[in-house]
């Protein structure tokens, strides 16, 4: 009802569960402080926004607006009022050339409605559902793609900057090889720790590809879901931003102590192989995750004796987020982490360990 009031008032209704958008160049909530450009982005997810905006920043583009709708927005009984608003106000943008539209897998009904919203625009549009939509519609001006890395990439492009694929990931065959035979013949499993919803939920996506069995809080099949979200079990995703871990507490990209706890609690157990992580920046995040996280991770690796974890990440932000992008990776990169530039290179990269861990075992 909200957002149809607002729709008549031609008004944006954010929400509910959103907390990111940049409004001519004004970030709101968990956001990033990226250049402006020419890319304008309409979002059903926080943490899918942050990543492209801060990819799109880091390839030498830029970002015209960037709306976020909330994370329900186009579900069947909302029907996606605030997307179809969002995209209309981007077409008629005359500072956005390159429209970017983003969402966890829709509602069926809502996704064709997206679609048909979208051929009808002259400008081109780069959509990511993070899924396989069977999407019928092909013109030259829509691009459908998987990852956020692959959306931000084909905006890039799309926007007319020059710039190189990003790789699968950062680590060659010779250190590949290294990091799968540093493990003992106990660890053979990942154990993902997400603050944000999408990129767990982009994980499982990628991660299913070649791992049979992936368990979850926010399973893509519900006999995957964790009975027991407290306790890991084989291959674990888990999005620590979920209802089941924030009640009664602040949200884990402003504190990180529960998400510390669990990474010295897998890394504990003789069968954890990867501890996958992200690390968001922004306004509204930690003041300074990086050295929360870091002492955390030194005390993982002391109580993980002859078992040691290898820990995976990447830092969603730029250099001019308050906390510093450089800053941040650098002492993350001094306690060992292994730092991608995406969460697509860190999920790939820990793809690519799993499956050489299991071929060593077979």
């Amino acid at each position: 009802i909200l957002k149809k009031n607002a729709l008549t008032r031609k008004l944006l209704m954010m929400g509910p569960d959103c907390g990111t958008a940049i409004v001519n160049g004004v970030p709101l909530g968990f956001a990033n402080k990226v250049k402006k450009g020419n890319i304008g982005i309409v979002a059903a997810s926080g943490t899918g926004l942050q990543q492209v905006s801060c990819l799109i920043d880091r390839w030498g583009g830029g970002v015209s607006q960037a709306i976020g709708t909330g994370g329900r927005d186009l579900n069947a009984d909302v029907g996606g009022i605030t997307m179809m608003f969002g995209i209309d106000a981007l077409v008629a943008d005359r500072n956005t050339s390159v429209i970017v539209v983003i969402s966890k897998p829709p509602s069926p009904k809502v996704a064709e409605a997206i679609f048909k919203k979208v051929s009808t625009s002259a400008k081109p549009v780069v959509v990511n559902f993070l899924s396989d939509t069977g999407n019928s519609t092909s013109t030259k001006l829509i691009k459908e793609t998987k990852t956020l890395e692959e959306t931000a990439y084909t905006a890039v492009c799309l926007a007319g900057i020059d710039v190189e694929a990003p790789a699968r990931h950062l680590v060659t065959p010779a250190e590949l090889g290294s990091l799968t035979n540093s493990l003992s013949g106990t660890q053979r499993y990942l154990r993902a720790i997400y603050s944000g919803g999408t990129f767990g939920f982009e994980a499982i996506t990628i991660l299913s590809e070649s791992l049979e069995k992936i368990h979850s809080t926010t399973p893509l099949s519900p006999e995957d879901s964790l009975s027991d979200p407290w306790q890991s079990k084989g291959h674990t995703v888990l999005d620590l931003g979920s209802d089941v871990f924030t009640r009664g507490r602040p949200h884990p990209m402003i504190d990180h102590s529960l998400r510390n706890k669990r990474m010295i609690q897998e890394a504990k157990d003789p069968e954890t192989a990867i501890i996958l992580l992200d690390i968001v920046l922004g306004f509204g995040s930690h003041q300074n995750p990086a050295k929360d996280m870091a002492a955390a991770i030194t005390q993982a690796r002391e109580v993980a004796t002859g078992h040691e974890p290898i820990f995976i990440g990447f830092v969603c932000g730029t250099n001019a987020d308050p906390q510093k992008l450089i800053m941040q990776e650098k002492m993350l990169s001094d306690v060992g982490v292994l730092l991608m530039e995406s969460n697509a290179q860190a999920v790939r990269l820990t793809g690519d360990i799993i499956s050489g861990l299991e071929a060593k075992m077979a």
